[in-house]
């Protein structure tokens, strides 16, 4: 018999959509792990899936700069 696989909620994802929009500084390593939060199974709200498109949208605009 099978057993309910669950499965890890997302990583606070205000905090650090935050500290992205008061600095206006995106490392790479922040980019990645927002991009794979939306597109992994994570369960991600719509709260949280707005918060990221948000980050991505200024990323786009070039509103963001790159860090290490």
């Amino acid at each position: 018999m099978a057993g309910t696989v669950q499965r890890p909620s997302s990583p606070a994802i205000a905090p650090i959509v935050d500290r992205i929009l008061d600095t206006g500084q995106l490392s790479r390593w922040e980019y990645l792990q927002l991009v794979t939060t939306m597109l992994s199974d994570y369960k991600v709200t719509e709260e949280e899936r707005s918060y990221i498109n948000r980050v991505l949208d200024e990323r786009q605009m070039g509103r963001l700069q790159w860090i290490s």
